[in-house]
């Protein structure tokens, strides 16, 4: 147990000196000592309770997703009817009241029509129930109503995909592990450490980016969209920017059969090549520009409405049909707000608009206080551990003491590389490390203490003191895991930070008090010889 054949020196030296070097950059740093550009610099990053940055509460509008899911179903049960074999003709459907009603103009066809809606209906869940009830009444007329359970599952995978949509808008900032959770059924909070600019921030997730294009309804006079008044089966939409249209300030568009931007693959800032201007290109799947190719094609020679986010950015002629799946959106762009707008449709839209309800900054003045009565708390935690075991131990008490700092350095080290985010709890957890990092050599010591007294000699007490410790030092750290990834896996934020410092500290404490200390020892043994131990 006490041999340690050369190689295996060198591949413990050599995995315990790569990590001490994986922590110099974030330690010079936290010390204001710059690092060699030309070194590989790998480094902890700071919670938002350390660096400071931005702090965000969102709110989504349930009524929101609501609507957007009786639209949805308007669209769906239109395109089913008019694909029946024969084809099924209703009246017009309307939508008041929170219901989706139509009439069928052959009462017969009532069996024939149920059959095409009633796929267009899921299962909630596990509730047992439909995420629609469908009734028909009179004989020939069709209300679809969403029900409670349906309206929270799609309220639910709208909040999922708002995170995930969130979480690529700021990753595209360059920023490192921020923080984005959700808070009850309708919450997001966001936490961006070291952002410098939270107006940006807010200005980047709060657009929804819901990117449609529809045809422009021709029909409607200017003087009828001014008082509100248009044709069936068109919507008034406001232009982003009347004064660029003669103040004008809205236009008529057709509310179904356009192409909405959920299937673009690509969207970057670009130039016109015109006029030189910002603008933002486009580029579509090959199902999106399929449609988009198909709608250009039918409609040569009539305008189609840009629209972003409920207003209208341009309102262009299809002068021919675009068959290359990409297209350019303009809109009095800088080069600043059309790349946000870049970055917003590579993300996604967002599946409902999310309102900021609570915004809060957090110096960088109070993350650098607590880093420093962190580190004091550490710096006294330490010398008073290596005392006590420097004058109950002795030589041994040594070896514990290179064991805890060699513990430490390691933790940063991997930390580093794994990029992982220091928090204020995470400094709670790393001053707990070093106090219970010493705890596998207590019981090591103490066992050879133990060993002695029965009057075994030297070697065999340190081979049975170091054997029999391990078996409560390997039960203690495993249930200790089993927390931290628990903690892990259910918590959030700072719990997440203690989490992560608790769990790479139990590896590198054992590593380091079991697997170091007794090759130090061992070396010792074979090169003084003693004759009794003084533990």
């Amino acid at each position: 147990m006490l041999d340690f054949p050369t190689w295996r020196k060198v591949w413990y030296w050599g995995l315990a000196l790569l990590a001490v070097a994986a922590a110099l950059p974030s330690i010079m740093s936290l010390a204001n000592v710059s690092w060699p550009r030309s070194l590989p610099s790998p480094m902890v990053n700071l919670g938002l309770d350390l660096a400071g940055g931005s702090h965000i509460l969102l709110e989504a509008d349930p009524e929101q997703v609501k609507a957007q899911r009786i639209e949805n179903m308007e669209e769906s049960v239109r395109a089913s009817l008019k694909r029946a074999e024969p084809g099924i003709a209703i009246g017009d459907i309307s939508s008041k009241g929170g219901t989706l009603s139509f009439m069928l103009k052959d009462p017969s066809q009532v069996d024939a029509a149920r059959e095409e809606v009633l796929p267009l209906t899921y299962g909630a869940g596990l509730t047992g129930q439909r995420d629609w009830n469908i009734q028909v009444v009179d004989g020939s007329r069709f209300i679809l109503t969403p029900t409670r359970e349906g309206l929270e599952q799609a309220v639910t995978l709208a909040m999922d995909s708002a995170i995930e949509v969130v979480r690529k808008r700021i990753d595209s900032l360059g920023t490192r592990e921020p923080t984005i959770i959700r808070q009850g059924d309708e919450r997001i909070v966001v936490q961006v450490p070291g952002l410098e600019d939270p107006q940006a921030l807010k200005e980047l997730i709060g657009k929804t980016a819901k990117l449609e294009f529809k045809l422009v309804d021709v029909a409607a006079s200017p003087s009828d969209i001014a008082e509100g008044v248009v044709p069936p089966g068109s919507e008034i939409v406001p232009y982003a920017d009347p004064a660029n249209y003669g103040g004008v300030p809205a236009l008529a568009v057709k509310r179904l059969g356009g192409i909405k931007g959920d299937q673009l693959t690509d969207a970057k800032q670009s130039f016109d090549q015109q006029n030189n201007e910002p603008v933002v290109s486009i580029t579509f799947d090959q199902q999106g520009g399929a449609k988009f190719a198909k709608l250009t094609t039918e409609n040569v020679n009539r305008p189609f409405a840009i629209i972003l986010d409920g207003q209208v950015l341009s309102a262009p002629n299809i002068n021919e049909p675009i068959l290359g799946g990409s297209a350019q959106i303009s809109g009095n762009f800088t080069v600043d707000t059309a790349n946000q707008l870049a970055i917003s449709l590579r993300s996604g839209a967002l599946p409902v608009d999310l309102t900021v309800i609570e915004e809060r900054t957090v110096g960088p003045d109070l993350g650098a206080d607590s880093i420093r009565k962190g580190v004091l708390a550490m710096m006294i935690g330490s010398v008073a551990v290596v005392v006590l075991m420097i004058v109950t131990y002795g030589r041994f008490g040594v070896y514990s003491t290179l064991a805890l700092v060699l513990n430490v350095l390691m933790i940063l080290g991997i930390m580093a590389v794994l990029n992982t985010t220091l928090t204020l709890p995470g400094i709670a957890g790393l001053v707990l490390t070093i106090g219970a990092a010493v705890d596998a050599n207590v019981l090591i010591n103490e066992r050879m203490r133990e060993e002695r007294k029965k009057g075994r000699r030297v070697i065999a007490a340190v081979e049975n003191g170091y054997r029999e410790a391990s078996r409560a030092i390997y039960d203690a750290n495993i249930t200790n895991f089993i927390a931290g990834v628990l903690l892990f896996l259910f918590g959030s934020g700072p719990v997440r930070g203690f989490a992560v410092v608790l769990i790479i500290g139990l590896f590198t404490s054992v590593f380091t008090a079991v697997t170091m200390t007794r090759m130090w020892v061992a070396g010792w043994l074979r090169k003084a010889r003693p004759t009794d131990l003084n533990v």
